[in-house]
């Protein structure tokens, strides 16, 4: 049986423990904070820090959630913490993925949490910590919240105030540790926004990007833009290098699986799936971009061949006693 991946929201504990020591220590000097983080280190254990307040004290109730395995208990643990706390919106996550049976009802408990998280972090969090959330471990749950529900309105159909979210999440962190300028990117080049496209890849804060998510797409627009063109050829290249698998799961040389991995490599042909997964219907959007994509990448395909019919490999023997075997 393979083992069970944690959920990193129950790894955050550890930062939210640190986080709570901290903010309760004076330190005279970096020397003491460096030499108390370093007892803590030789350790092997950040101390548990007792919650400060009720929304403390309800997100400690979410890490246990997301730490269990059983999903009933994960429900009753999320309607605990929202007992002790209505401002904890990691509650409303859990509720959102786990206990919606619809779109809709979804997408109210993300609203809930994102309401919660602006009532537990207040204006001051946001005024004094935009362009470094998710660096404060106490936005996470909001952050979550509202890529959830940016999700949802996305799939209701409701695209402008969906990338509307996703632009203000990006301005919030622009370090973007949820990936979120990935999935704006899938999304505007399926809707074929491709001015709002080309701006959007054109961040300078992205400008070394190097996943598929970013080259391919790239690449797609170039073409958009230029059709075969050697700008459009050298934006391939430039992504094929990074990962070459991309292009047999977007022409259908092979299958993107029913579920994908959850995790993946850099590079990796895992990465290349959940790529295809996502983007698939953008370049299918384009006429003429697979077929492109197919011609660049070297990609040759047959019609399909008799048993008894020549090899399409050229070798002169019927397929079946050839490839076919």
């Amino acid at each position: 049986m393979a083992e069970k991946i944690p959920d990193r929201r129950a790894l955050e504990k550890t930062t939210s423990d640190l986080t709570r020591l901290l903010k309760r220590k004076h330190f005279s000097s970096k020397k003491e904070l460096d030499n108390y983080l370093n007892q803590i280190l030789n350790k092997g254990k950040v101390p548990d820090a007792p919650p400060k307040s009720a929304v403390d004290f309800a997100q400690d109730i979410m890490y246990e959630a997301w730490d269990t395995d059983d999903a009933k208990e994960r429900i009753k643990l999320a309607r605990e913490a929202l007992s002790i706390s209505p401002d904890c919106a990691d509650a409303y996550v859990l509720l959102a993925e786990e206990e919606a049976e619809t779109l809709e009802e979804a997408k109210e408990f993300y609203q809930k949490g994102v309401e919660a998280g602006e009532r537990a972090l207040g204006e001051k969090t946001f005024d004094e910590d935009r362009g470094h959330f998710w660096g404060v471990t106490e936005t996470r749950p909001y952050m979550r919240a509202r890529a959830g529900l940016a999700q949802c309105l996305y799939e209701m159909g409701e695209y402008d105030e969906a990338i509307a979210q996703y632009r203000e999440m990006l301005e919030l962190n622009p370090n973007d540790n949820q990936g979120i300028r990935y999935v704006l990117a899938c999304y505007l080049a399926e809707l074929g926004r491709y001015n709002e496209l080309e701006e959007h890849l054109n961040s300078k804060e992205y400008k070394d990007d190097c996943a598929p998510d970013w080259l391919y797409t790239k690449a797609l627009l170039s073409f958009v833009r230029d059709g075969d063109s050697a700008q459009s050829r050298a934006k391939f290249k430039a992504a094929a290098k990074w990962n070459p698998y991309v292009p047999e799961y977007i022409t259908g040389k092979r299958s993107i699986p029913r579920i994908l991995p959850d995790t993946v490599r850099v590079g990796g042909e895992d990465e290349a799936m959940c790529y295809a997964a996502d983007s698939l219907s953008a370049w299918r959007r384009v006429p003429g971009a697979i077929e492109w994509l197919k011609e660049q990448a070297g990609i040759r395909t047959h019609s399909k061949v008799g048993r008894n019919d020549p090899c399409p490999c050229g070798s002169g023997k019927k397929y079946k006693k050839c490839c076919g075997r």
